[in-house]
């Protein structure tokens, strides 16, 4: 059967819902992992891999955890960071204390992770908007509390902090910067790609369906308990995997204060501007809030002299704060709706709309 492809919209179904639903995507996402792999560890030096590139893996891994709930589901949650810590404290203990190894540990502190989210997530049975919100902004608090008084998670005190023994992977010590670069890269793509296909699944369509108007969603026959909580377990299993790597390869402690409720903000921050419901949204945030604080930082020291000591001191957020809004009023479906835009552009290329 022959056919051709007319417009935005593929002849088949499934070809409609490939991975890569145009060669563009395919051939884009293979040059990304060619750079990424062969490329970043031999250009960039020892403080832009450690400071920078692999704290953007990790929080773009766990923007995209609440992409899902969010972007996805329609379920607004506060209390992401918390879900971090979990995963973080959980996955160190099993690793440190019972010799479990590294990625069973990484996997536990996710489930772990997971549980605690689906528990918090039960409110979303009942109540949605500004109440499901602030629900989950008490589990931000509730769970610094439990870690914070749980000597035996912590060992209690105001800091909480547990350190991570040596790195080892199948008997392969991880103690440079590119080791751990390539522990987070590789965790990472396997979780995009696991992620990318379960929004195109069943369970996908059916987050879709509740976040587009979830009375209706109801009475098709699509299940509000199963696919709600369903949500909020992926969601903070995908938050503990970024908990465990954050505590592992870039703070080498899991330290209570370092998930504090200003990093719930920022990952909701990232997929706002990125673009909700969708997963490149979730890196093209990312890149944004972690980048764009360093590039305002260098200018604003270049500038310094220009400034009052006073205004200065509270010139980098005011800049950020201003790109932020200024960048949503432009364009408040996210930098993910440029490039579909532009990828609209290039289906129908050289033919004009």
């Amino acid at each position: 059967m022959f056919y051709r492809e007319c417009g935005n919209y593929k002849a088949t179904y499934k070809e409609d819902m490939a991975i890569f639903p145009i060669p563009l995507d395919k051939w884009g996402f293979f040059i990304i992992l060619i750079f990424a792999f062969l490329v970043v560890p031999f250009m960039a030096n020892d403080y832009w891999i450690s400071s920078i590139i692999i704290p953007f893996l990790i929080f773009s891994l766990s923007a995209l955890g609440l992409n899902f709930l969010t972007g996805y589901a329609g379920q607004l949650s506060l209390g992401h960071a918390a879900f971090m810590a979990v995963g973080a404290y959980g996955s160190v203990i099993l690793y440190g204390r019972y010799e479990v190894p590294f990625l069973l540990s990484l996997m536990g502190g996710g489930l772990v992770a997971a549980a605690v989210g689906t528990l918090f997530g039960i409110p979303s049975l009942k109540i949605k908007g500004f109440y499901l919100a602030v629900s989950t902004l008490a589990a931000q608090f509730i769970i610094h509390w439990a870690i914070t008084h749980s000597k035996w998670v912590s060992g209690g005190g105001v800091y909480a902090t547990v350190d991570t023994p040596p790195l080892y992977i199948f008997g392969w010590l991880v103690d440079t910067v590119v080791k751990k670069y390539y522990v987070s890269l590789f965790i990472v793509v396997a979780m995009v790609l696991f992620g990318k296909n379960l929004v195109r699944s069943r369970t996908g369509r059916a987050w879709m369906s509740i976040r587009d108007m979830d009375v209706a969603s109801e009475i098709i026959g699509v299940s509000q308990f199963r696919y709600k909580l369903l949500a909020f377990a992926v969601s903070s299993f995908y938050a503990g995997i970024a908990g465990g790597l954050l505590a592992f390869v870039y703070y080498m402690a899991a330290n209570i204060e370092e998930f504090h409720l200003h990093l719930s903000f920022k990952l909701l921050g990232m997929i706002i501007v990125g673009g909700m419901g969708s997963v490149l949204g979730s890196f093209l945030g990312a890149a944004f809030i972690v980048l764009l604080p360093l590039f305002i930082s260098r200018m604003v020291s270049s500038w310094g002299g220009l400034f009052p000591a006073d205004l200065l001191a509270n010139l980098e957020l005011m800049i950020f704060g201003g790109l932020i809004i200024f960048f949503l009023i432009v364009e408040p479906f996210g930098l993910a709706r440029l490039w579909i835009t532009v990828k609209d552009k290039l289906r129908l290329w050289p033919f004009p709309y």
